[in-house]
C-alpha cells in the first residue's frame, strides 16, 4: 500500500501523483491512455473509450476541503468531451476520485462555479472552479469515479 501521508508531498508531487493515479484507473478499466508530448492547452491525458471516441481529460488534486480551480481558456465546457477528473486526498487513505463531465459547469451552483472577475479591480483571469466542503460533499457523489466511468465503457 503507498505511503498515504500526503502532507509528505509538496504541491508539485501531489499533482504529478494525481495524475499518474488517474491514469491508472482508466487504464485499470481497459481503456487505452494517451499523454501529449506538450501539455499547452490544459489536457493532461486523452482517454480512448471503447465507443472509440477520444476524451481530453484533466486533472485535479485537493487536500481535504477547499477550492480547486481551471482557468477558463484552458476548459471548453461546450466540448462534450472534455472531462475533469478530481483528485481529493485525505490522510490516510487513498484519495476519492471523480469523473466529472465539462457540461457540469453549464449551469453553476454552490459547487460548480463560474467566475469571469471581470468587475474593476479583479485581476484574475476567468475560471471555473470547484467548492468543496463537508456541506456539499455529497453533490459530488453523482461524479464518482466508478460510476461516471460507466460511460466510457
Amino acid at each position: 500500500m503507498p505511503n498515504t501521508n500526503w502532507n509528505d508531498l509538496s504541491p508539485l508531487q501531489l499533482g504529478r501523483y494525481a495524475e499518474y493515479f488517474a491514469k491508472m484507473e482508466f487504464a485499470s478499466y481497459g481503456l487505452k491512455v494517451y499523454t501529449p508530448e506538450v501539455d499547452d492547452h490544459g489536457v493532461d491525458f486523452i482517454v480512448r473509450d471503447r465507443k472509440g471516441r477520444f476524451c481530453e481529460i484533466q486533472v485535479k488534486s485537493l487536500r481535504g476541503k477547499g477550492y480547486v480551480f481551471t482557468p477558463k481558456s484552458k476548459f471548453d465546457i461546450s466540448n462534450k468531451n472534455l472531462y475533469l477528473t478530481l483528485l481529493i486526498f485525505e490522510h490516510g487513505k487513498l484519495p476519492d476520485i471523480f469523473l466529472i463531465p465539462s457540461q457540469a459547469w453549464e449551469v453553476p451552483n454552490d459547487v460548480f462555479v463560474d467566475r469571469n472577475y471581470d468587475k474593476p479591480g479583479q485581476t484574475s483571469k476567468p475560471e471555473y472552479g470547484i467548492n468543496i466542503s463537508q456541506r456539499n460533499y455529497g453533490i459530488l457523489e453523482i461524479f464518482k469515479f466508478d460510476e461516471t466511468i460507466k460511460d466510457f465503457v
